[in-house]
C-alpha cells in the first residue's frame, strides 16, 4: 500500500528537519528561491482564474498546483521549515542547535522573498505591457487585495491585527499539514491528493501565508497601489511570519511529534503490566 502510517511519517518529519539544518547555503538558497517563485506564480494564476471566471472557488481549487509542484521538486518554503526543523531540536539530534535552526530559517526567508519578488516583477510587466499601460483587471484586483490586507487591517485597529495574526496561525496549520500530508504516501498521485486538500482550505478561507504575501504586496506596490513597503512589513508580513511560525510548530509539528513520535504506553499495557518506566515511551513508536 502507498499509505504510510503516522508512526512512520512522523519519523520522516524529524529526519527531514535534521537534514535541512545541515543543508549547504547554496542548496538552501536555490531551493527556497524556486519555492517562492513557483508559489507566487500559482497565486497569480489563481487570482487570474478567479477574476476571469468571477468565481474565487475555482481559483482556490487550482491554486494547490503550485504547492504540489514545488514540493515534488524538493524545494523549501519558510512555512514548512518552521514546522520540521524544530522537531530535530526537540529530539536532540546531534549537532542540531538553535543557531543552526535560525540560520536555516533566515536563508529560506531570503530565498523565498527573492523568488516571490522575481515573479512579482515578471507578472507586473505582463499586466501592464511592460509598464506602458494601466494594470489590467487582474492587476487591479491584486492592488485591491494588497490595500485591504495592509491598510485595511491597520484601520481596524487592534481587532484588525488580531484577525491578521489568527489568520496567519491558521494558515500554517493547514499549509504544514499539506507538507506532512506529502509524507503519508509513497506514490506521486497519493502525495498530490493528500497535499491538495489542506492547501485548498487555506487559500479559499483567505488565511495569511507569508510567502504568498511576498508576491501579493510587492506586486501591488509595483502596480501603484496606495500602500507602502512599511505598511506591508508592519501590517502584514512581520505579524504573518510570527503567526505562521506558531501555527506550524504548535498545531502540526509538536502535536504529531508528541503523539506519534513520542507515543505513550497504552492504558491496556499499563493495566496489564503495571507502570512503565518513562524511558520506555521515548523515541519513535514501533
Amino acid at each position: 500500500m502507498s499509505y504510510i502510517q503516522p508512526q512512520e511519517f512522523s519519523t520522516k518529519m524529524v529526519d527531514a528537519g535534521e537534514a535541512k539544518v545541515f543543508m549547504s547555503t547554496k542548496d538552501t538558497l536555490i531551493r527556497s528561491y524556486m519555492a517562492g517563485a513557483i508559489l507566487a506564480l500559482a497565486a497569480a494564476f489563481a487570482v487570474t482564474v478567479a477574476v476571469n471566471t468571477g468565481n474565487f472557488l475555482i481559483g482556490a481549487l487550482l491554486f494547490p498546483v503550485g504547492f504540489c509542484t514545488l514540493y515534488l521538486l524538493g524545494f523549501d518554503l519558510l512555512t514548512g521549515v518552521f514546522t520540521l526543523v524544530p522537531l530535530a531540536l526537540f529530539d536532540k539530534r546531534p549537532g542540531v542547535t538553535v543557531k543552526g535552526m535560525l540560520r536555516n530559517w533566515g536563508l529560506v526567508f531570503l530565498g523565498n522573498f527573492a523568488g516571490a519578488l522575481t515573479t512579482a516583477i515578471f507578472m507586473a510587466i505582463t499586466f501592464t505591457m511592460g509598464f506602458t499601460l494601466e494594470p489590467n483587471d487582474v492587476g487591479q484586483r491584486l492592488m485591491n487585495i494588497g490595500h485591504a490586507r495592509t491598510v485595511g487591517y491597520a484601520e481596524a485597529g487592534s481587532g484588525g491585527m488580531l484577525t491578521l495574526f489568527v489568520r496567519a496561525i491558521m494558515c500554517n496549520w493547514m499549509v504544514s499539514t499539506g507538507v506532512v500530508a506529502a509524507m503519508m504516501s509513497s506514490s506521486v498521485s497519493g502525495k498530490i491528493m493528500a497535499m491538495w486538500m489542506p492547501i485548498l482550505v487555506f487559500f479559499y478561507l483567505g488565511f495569511e501565508h507569508s510567502i504568498v504575501n511576498m508576491f501579493l504586496f510587492p506586486i501591488g506596490i509595483l502596480l501603484g497601489a496606495e500602500f507602502t513597503w512599511g505598511d506591508y512589513l508592519i501590517y502584514n508580513e512581520i505579524p504573518t511570519v510570527i503567526g505562521n511560525l506558531i501555527g506550524g510548530v504548535t498545531f502540526v509539528g509538536a502535536m504529531l511529534y508528541a503523539t506519534h513520535y513520542k507515543t505513550s504506553p497504552s492504558r491496556r499495557a499499563v493495566a496489564s503490566h503495571g507502570p512503565v518506566s518513562p524511558l520506555a515511551s521515548t523515541g519513535p513508536a514501533e
